[in-house]
């Protein structure tokens, strides 16, 4: 064969590989994977594709510094890839709302990173817009600013696939009480859900039988008894409650708080 073999290991390297769950905050398979040289090219081609260029600080260029760790250290050959990367594929997809694009990273079907690049809206453009099956956040009012409900939605879309977990429910419920103005839960609403969601999935073993975030958050901007624009303050809250209550003291990619994040960032008009 003529792949390139991984070098041996000198003294002083790495006594393990840079896996993905150290860089990223992934779960389950993808966590346990060595970041691969491969698997950044990929990602750095998907990028250009896109961006038109490698994103400075973006999944791209921490995979490759990864990468390049790992393979100095021996651990991988330069034309490896993971498992995961080479069946589920690494993508850059973009979604297009009106006032902006999300754009998201992933690799696999998790995400690793996601941008929102404010754009003009078009004078009699819809609130909501549907491109290739996918839907993302819209403006909502006469403002065109994005809604805390509309923020909600938006990670039914793009991370509806994830399990609830108790930072998740922890995120809405925080996200619900600054929507409402009301300091309890409010029955049959968004955060009774995801919390009992939460509840039910640490009880819950096979992954496939878990309550999804999609199932909780589809709309949201129905299911809350009121709504507001989402603003810095919000977000400070979301991401408060989320880092609280999650274990590896982090805030998930295309997650709830990340969502709210880039809602409010949108209605200050910054680009992320």
């Amino acid at each position: 064969m003529s792949q390139q073999q991984p070098e041996r290991r000198q003294e002083g390297q790495n006594a393990e590989p840079i896996k993905y769950g150290d860089v990223f905050p992934v779960v389950g398979e993808l966590a346990s994977k060595t970041v691969a040289p491969r698997d950044a090219a990929m990602m750095q081609t998907a990028e250009n594709a896109v961006f038109g260029q490698t994103q400075k600080g973006g999944p791209a260029a921490t995979m490759q510094s990864a990468a390049t760790a790992n393979e100095r250290a021996g651990f991988v050959g330069h034309l490896d890839a993971s498992d995961v990367a080479k069946q589920q594929g690494v993508i850059v997809a973009e979604t297009e709302v009106p006032g902006a694009c999300i754009i998201t990273e992933s690799v696999g079907e998790q995400v690793v990173g996601q941008t929102i690049q404010p754009k003009p809206v078009v004078q009699g453009e819809q609130e909501s817009i549907t491109q290739g099956g996918t839907t993302g956040i819209g403006g909502s009012g006469a403002t065109g600013k994005v809604t805390i409900g509309e923020a909600l939605e938006a990670v039914a879309v793009l991370a509806g696939d994830k399990a609830v977990e108790q930072s998740d429910a922890a995120a809405i419920q925080a996200a619900e009480v600054r929507a409402t103005g009301n300091t309890g839960i409010v029955p049959g609403g968004v955060a009774s859900a995801a919390q009992s969601a939460a509840s039910m999935n640490a009880q819950t073993t096979p992954d496939q039988d878990k309550i999804k975030l999609g199932d909780v958050l589809t709309n949201a901007t129905i299911k809350l008894p009121a709504d507001k624009e989402a603003t810095r303050q919000d977000a400070e809250g979301v991401v408060s409650a989320e880092l609280r209550n999650n274990p590896n003291v982090a805030t998930r990619p295309g997650g709830v708080a990340a969502s709210v994040v880039a809602a409010a960032r949108l209605n200050e008009g910054k680009q992320c």
